[in-house]
């Protein structure tokens, strides 16, 4: 477990960097948003835009371990909204709105910040299909549910289409998936980039995981400055143990059920799976929480809270699954 915890410390220190410099002012407020801005619209998309261009699409995605992942997100997603639905009779549980915002928080890991840098670093190259597959599945689908979800709620006055359809220009909008696809045509084309623009995205693609891991930090540190309300324990930490506990141990099993019925699944790529729902939640969704007119103090407060816990949680998991720090090499 020691050499687990070994690989993954510096990305986890890296978190904490982002955190304290924000903290401290030594990197200022105001500059979070750009920082943010970068990662999303041009170090990560090229990054996934060269894991994409280095093999065919056929290659990346495997429609099984996209079925187990995207059932597992449903599942997450239906257990969560009526644990806390169901808990707001006794005074302790939230709306239907924020209700949504945490089963997407619960369901949604950190694949694109924390994910890709740090199951690539364990697996190399052979961890690239599944997680492109977790990023496809949490855009397209569970932030789409979720968020129509959130407008359909009682008092938002808009039908399941429009809600769906609002939802759905969400995900279109964003460069990840794009960058991937553009990726794996070229890929299939057989084509390149030419020089310097191909060393433009190398240079961006490199910068992607430290900045990504920094930018991390600053934004849990800004999520937790803007919250204006206390938010009971009991509101966010159950969420936090789905997203870090139960949401992992599903895909475990429900990945081990689809085997034992004949489904062909590569067992390294299910490890993957697994160790990306063990991530903690995405820090994007408090920005879309806040976006929406939800609780963004109780999104953030889960969010954190996975994120510190998930040091050992992760770590542990790793060490169970059989992963060493050889698999890295």
């Amino acid at each position: 477990m020691q050499n687990v915890a070994i690989v993954a410390l510096p990305f986890f220190a890296l978190v904490l960097c982002g955190y304290l410099a924000a903290y401290s002012r030594v990197l200022p407020e105001a500059a979070i948003p750009g920082l943010n801005g970068y990662v999303l619209f041009f170090a990560l998309p090229c990054l996934l835009f060269r894991l994409g261009a280095s093999k065919p699409v056929a290659s990346l995605i495997d429609l099984g371990l996209v079925g187990v992942y995207a059932l597992c997100a449903l599942l997450v997603v239906l257990f969560t909204v009526v644990l806390t639905v169901r808990l707001a009779a006794s005074g302790t549980g939230v709306d239907l709105k924020n209700a949504a915002f945490g089963a997407l928080v619960a369901a949604f890991p950190n694949t694109g910040f924390m994910g890709l840098p740090l199951l690539v670093a364990f697996f190399g190259e052979q961890a690239t299909g599944p997680v492109v597959s977790t990023i496809l599945v949490d855009l397209l689908l569970t932030s789409t549910l979720c968020i129509g979800l959130a407008q359909h709620a009682p008092g938002s006055g808009r039908p399941w289409p429009r809600a769906l359809w609002r939802a759905l220009k969400g995900p279109l909008r964003n460069p990840l998936p794009w960058a991937i696809v553009s990726g794996g045509v070229m890929a299939a084309l057989g084509g390149s980039l030419p020089g310097p623009l191909n060393q433009v995205v190398n240079m961006m693609a490199d910068s992607a995981s430290p900045v990504a891991l920094f930018t991390m930090g600053t934004v849990l540190w800004r999520a937790g400055q803007h919250t204006h309300s206390h938010t009971p324990v009991q509101r966010y930490l159950p969420v936090a143990l789905v997203k870090l506990l139960i949401h992992p141990v599903l895909v475990w099993g429900v990945g081990a059920m689809a085997v034992s019925l004949g489904v062909e699944l590569s067992k390294e790529g299910l490890v993957v799976l697994i160790l990306a729902a063990a991530l903690p939640s995405a820090s994007n969704v408090s920005v879309l929480a806040e976006r929406y007119g939800a609780d963004n103090g109780r999104i953030a407060r889960i969010i954190m809270a996975s994120t510190v816990l998930a040091f050992g949680t992760f770590n542990l998991l790793a060490w169970a699954l059989g992963v060493t720090a050889q698999a890295a090499k």
